[in-house]
């Protein structure tokens, strides 16, 4: 058996193989493809880029999105522009009354000067991959075009990204130093409160302490959706918190096959998958790529599901340093056994809530807003990692799955789960929400 390809050598095939398997009197490329494209390098790239955790891998998708509804919103009156429904965003520039505009080529630029912005830190090789895809999508784009138009609509589709970045930059979230880990951090006293869970040395600070004070998208202030305190904290073994922990304990000790299949396949850990908000972005390609979606439709549920994402990471992040709850190896060593381990590595932030919950509890809110109740499918988002399809009667079954899949693991508590999916719905209606449509 060959050995697999290094994944840097992956990312540069990738970046090319969409080209390569295109004949050469191919149906020239609809903005509806350039989208799906740019965003499968995206999600490619996000697993090369050392920074990208996923708060800040959902702020990427976040103005990524918002990006390239603009640009396409910009050329179709049926299209609602976000500008003064989203936290701060003016309108973008205009386009020149009566010139034509090529709407392929202004969404790729659009998107590929968002791309190569939000990713200047990634390593040589995603910087390669980015130079040699964006070459060959602008070559296919421009081919038998009239360079005036190639060169307006190109510069449009720029001008409405840099207004885009020039917005992000007063977030809150545009610089990570350290990788998100900051140099000097207090820990809370008292056993209740967050510990580090390891020995890197880094990861003896919390990631992204700051990150819920960041500006949101579509929800009005990072505690805009508030949650109740988690279970008071007790070690009696009566209690409500003792109870919850020895849960965890019992439920990792007696994994099924299934049970542990269910907390690999939502693990997406940073470096080794698309991350937990790329886990629901390529969900949502799959459906739109299935039903043939127009371009519209991809620009407008992706910049949705990417605001939501963002707001998602945000809100939790407030909850997560509101609340400074202790984790469940931390507590189940100190109180129930001193040798017991998690199946999956436990994240360095504190436990509650969960952020795969309130996430995905987001991202379930939006898609089912956009492709109705009950809408089954299959993730295949593991495909490529050789981990099984998983097939769901909903987005809601996808995401409970998603926030049960913690608990498996041993790094949540239910209540954390459980408080987390309602903080999605409420962070998810602010997306759904926005008005797009005329």
């Amino acid at each position: 058996m060959k050995a697999a390809l290094p994944r840097f050598c992956a990312l540069i095939i990738f970046s090319l193989s969409i080209f390569i398997s295109a004949p050469a009197s191919a149906t020239p490329i609809g903005a509806d493809k350039v989208i799906r494209d740019w965003y499968h390098l995206v999600l490619e790239l996000v697993r090369h880029t050392p920074t990208y955790s996923p708060p800040v891998a959902s702020r990427a998708f976040a103005y990524l999105g918002v990006a390239g509804y603009e640009a396409l919103a910009s050329g179709d009156s049926t299209m609602v522009s976000l500008s003064g429904q989203l936290n701060g965003l003016s309108p973008v520039p205009s386009r020149v009354a009566g010139e034509s505009y090529d709407e392929a080529i202004v969404v790729n630029a659009a998107l590929g000067s968002a791309t190569r912005a939000l990713f200047a830190n990634t390593g040589p090789t995603g910087q390669r991959a980015l130079k040699r895809f964006g070459e060959k999508m602008a070559a296919s784009l421009d081919e038998g075009l009239a360079p005036e138009l190639v060169a307006r609509s190109t510069a449009y589709g720029e001008s409405v990204t840099a207004h885009i970045l020039a917005w992000s930059e007063g977030d809150g979230g545009a610089k990570i130093e350290n990788m998100g880990f900051p140099l000097e951090y207090k820990l809370t006293e008292g056993p209740e409160h967050w510990v580090p869970t390891n020995l890197i040395n880094q990861q003896q600070m919390p990631l992204l302490p700051k990150w819920g004070e960041n500006r949101p998208f579509a929800m009005k202030t990072g505690n805009g959706c508030p949650l109740p305190p988690p279970p008071a904290y007790s070690e009696e073994k009566g209690s409500s918190f003792y109870r919850e922990a020895l849960e965890v304990y019992e439920a990792v000790k007696g994994l099924t096959p299934e049970q542990r299949a269910i907390a690999r396949f939502w693990s997406d850990d940073p470096m080794l998958s698309p991350t937990p908000p790329g886990h629901w972005m390529v969900i949502a390609l799959q459906q739109l790529d299935e039903r043939k979606a127009s371009a519209s439709d991809h620009a407008d549920l992706l910049a949705r599901l990417g605001v939501t994402l963002a707001d998602a990471f945000i809100g939790c992040w407030h909850s997560k340093f509101e609340f400074d709850l202790v984790r469940p190896v931390t507590y189940i060593k100190r109180v129930i056994d001193p040798k017991w381990e998690p199946l999956l590595i436990t994240p360095p932030f504190p436990e509650y809530p969960s952020g795969h919950s309130t996430q995905s509890g987001a991202a379930a809110t939006v898609l089912t807003a956009f492709f109705g109740e009950n809408y089954a499918f299959t993730d295949s988002t593991h495909e490529k990692d050789k981990l099984p399809n998983r097939p769901f009667r909903s987005f809601w079954d996808a995401a409970d799955e998603a926030g049960i899949s913690r608990l498996y693991g041993g790094i949540h508590f239910r209540a954390a789960i459980e408080r987390g999916l309602d903080q999605g719905r409420c962070v998810g209606a602010y997306a759904v929400a926005l008005k797009t449509r005329r």
